[in-house]
């Protein structure tokens, strides 16, 4: 067997990406089908798509993080309580044996977060952790972290471990309106974008006129049957409209320390969208990709302990 290699996956609900790493760094990559999709099937799918790696180099050790490690993947593996350090992640390993291949499961986070509710995250500790890696400053001191997505995680980092954080459905938001409401309506084969629609929904949903998000939602619709408005105006309208309320709202209770920026974990285009709205709340905030720092957290979880 291969000594010095290893298979690292971020196995989300709807996506697999696989890495073949050795000497600490990425030599190969695959892509696969979600959790979701192979129904109680994890094994299976991950030997058949590793099986010319593993013809090569013999079974090798593999690190998973995300929903992999759910009720509805291959093996649950607890949360880990906040305050949670990149020790106590690497520590959290769920560990087993698979067709010869020793199996580790990055645990997920849990919290109570500032709106005084549990909170629970899975696959984004892997993220942060390759963010800490990558980043050194973030270990020092009061830092914001923001990793936009279907259900965005916004995260408070005290000298360097995870104290607490909230979820917003933002994410999952847009897409359940824009499917199965009427703000959809005509948007299909379209996307949004960060120009002048987008940056009105921003400015809108940042308002501090009392109004709310139920409020606020039916502009959408309204403005293009008053304005003349299109629907790919009314679709980049409407994520801003989200964005805004989502980064107001949660920064009313995480302000970042003077001078430091927000750091967003996210795909460039997306993170693009939430720096936008960072920006109209006076605020810098710097940029790391999603699939870089997922990278880098597999290999911190199959560094040996220090």
């Amino acid at each position: 067997m291969d000594q010095t290699s290893f298979i690292a996956g971020d196995w989300g609900a709807h996506r697999l990406r696989l890495l073949l790493c050795r000497d600490g760094r990425m030599v190969d990559s695959l892509t696969g089908p979600g959790i979701t999709a192979v129904a109680g099937g994890a094994k299976a799918a991950l030997l058949a798509l590793t099986a010319p790696w593993s013809q090569r180099h013999g079974a090798l050790p593999v690190y998973l993080c995300g929903m992999v490690g759910s009720g509805l993947g291959w093996r649950e593996t607890p949360y880990l309580p906040c305050p949670a350090t990149p020790a106590a992640i690497r520590h959290g390993l769920v560990r087993f044996m698979a067709a010869g291949h020793a199996v580790a499961i990055a645990p997920g986070l849990s919290c109570t977060n500032p709106l005084g509710a549990p909170d629970i995250m899975r696959g984004e500790e892997t993220r942060i952790l390759g963010a800490m890696a990558s980043l050194p400053d973030l270990a020092h001191g009061r830092q914001i972290l923001c990793l936009p997505g279907p259900h965005s995680k916004w995260v408070l980092l005290k000298d360097g471990q995870v104290t607490h954080f909230q979820t917003a459905m933002t994410g999952e938001l847009f897409a359940t309106l824009r499917r199965h409401s009427i703000l959809g309506q005509g948007t299909e084969g379209l996307e949004p974008d960060n120009g002048p629609a987008f940056q009105a929904g921003l400015a809108r949903g940042m308002e501090e006129q009392g109004a709310t998000l139920p409020h606020l939602l039916f502009e959408t619709r309204s403005r293009q049957l008053r304005e003349g408005r299109g629907p790919a105006w009314g679709l980049s309208f409407l994520s801003g409209l989200l964005i805004g309320q989502d980064c107001a709202g949660t920064l009313s209770r995480y302000r970042p320390a003077p001078g430091l920026p927000v750091t967003i974990i996210a795909d460039p285009a997306l993170g693009r969208c939430f720096a936008e709205a960072l920006a109209h709340l006076g605020l810098t905030s710097r940029l790391f990709d999603g699939d870089a720092a997922a990278t880098a957290g597999l290999l911190a979880l199959a560094a040996p302990s220090p």
